[in-house]
Order: C-alpha cells, then sequence, then structure tokens
C-alpha cells in the first residue's frame, strides 16, 4: 500500500494528486493508494481518499505503507522517517497557491542531501522517483530535539 498525505493546510495541492492518479491510471503502480487529502477537495476512481484520520488510524496507515508520499510537511516527513519508511516528498509551492511561501522546499533540500528522502519535483515523473527506491536505502533519522533542549536549558540557567 501506498500513502500519501497532503496535511491540513488549508491550500489545495491537487497537483500532487493529478501526479498519483495519473501512475495510478497508467499502471505505473500497482498497489493501493489511500490519500489522506485534508483540505484538498478530489475525487477518483482509483485512489482512496479521506480527508482527515485519527491519530490511532495514521499510524496505523503509516504502519502498513510500504511507501509514504507526502507533502513536505516536517510531522508527515519525521514520521515516515522515524517508521523506517522510504519517503517521496512533494513540497507545497507559492506559484501554484499550494502554501503561503516556498518554507517546504528548503525542507526538503535538507532532507534529501542527509540522504533520508527522495524529492518529487515540478516538471518530474513520479514513476521514475518511485523506480529510484529500489536503488535507495534512507539513512536513518535521528532527531536533535535532546540536545536542543538541553542546549536551551544550559543557556537559561547560565543567564
Amino acid at each position: 500500500m501506498i500513502l500519501v498525505l497532503l496535511g491540513t493546510h488549508e491550500l489545495p495541492f491537487t497537483r500532487l494528486l493529478d501526479e498519483v492518479e495519473r501512475i495510478k491510471l497508467e499502471r505505473k503502480v500497482d498497489d493501493e493508494i489511500i490519500v489522506q487529502s485534508g483540505h484538498t477537495k478530489y475525487s477518483s476512481e482509483v485512489l482512496f481518499i479521506k480527508p482527515f484520520v485519527s491519530y490511532d488510524e495514521m499510524d496505523e496507515l503509516f504502519n502498513k505503507a510500504r511507501l509514504i508520499i507526502t507533502h513536505a510537511g516536517t510531522g508527515s516527513v519525521i514520521t515516515g522517517l522515524k517508521k523506517g519508511k522510504k519517503v517521496i516528498a512533494a513540497p507545497r509551492l507559492k506559484a501554484h497557491g499550494e502554501h503561503n511561501d516556498n518554507h517546504q522546499l528548503e525542507l526538503v533540500q535538507v532532507f534529501e542531501s542527509a540522504g533520508h528522502i527522495l524529492t518529487w519535483n515540478e516538471g518530474e515523473k513520479l514513476e521514475e522517483i518511485i523506480a529510484n527506491l529500489n536503488n535507495f536505502e534512507p539513512k536513518p533519522f535521528i532527531s536533535q530535539k535532546v540536545k536542543m533542549l538541553t542546549l536551551l536549558k544550559d543557556f537559561i540557567e547560565k543567564n
């Protein structure tokens, strides 16, 4: 199963769903595709679309998925990585009215350059990115949360 995540941002991200639907219709993938669409209105005869799901259902979907294709939201990307999934992130772009700015471009650049994810960029064919998964072994994600909190605590205590 492929899990596609659009997050909860109020602006639509139909560009990614159009591409996912295309590869399913053209039989570039055989997997069942489940989409968490958020506020993006979309109907499809080949994609199973759920606007929102509970935390427990989302956790179960992550666990069952062989691949995560997601908007480049930090939570979605990191959750996939922590669960040991291969992740393809697609940044929402301001130019297409998908987000208020292009911070998701910066996020994918950091995660991709660190070897954690693959990225689907505008103009690329998603099936080519998926084909690259066979040769892609993501580097494990190690959170720096504890280190950051320790630095902040030490700074506050010294001042």
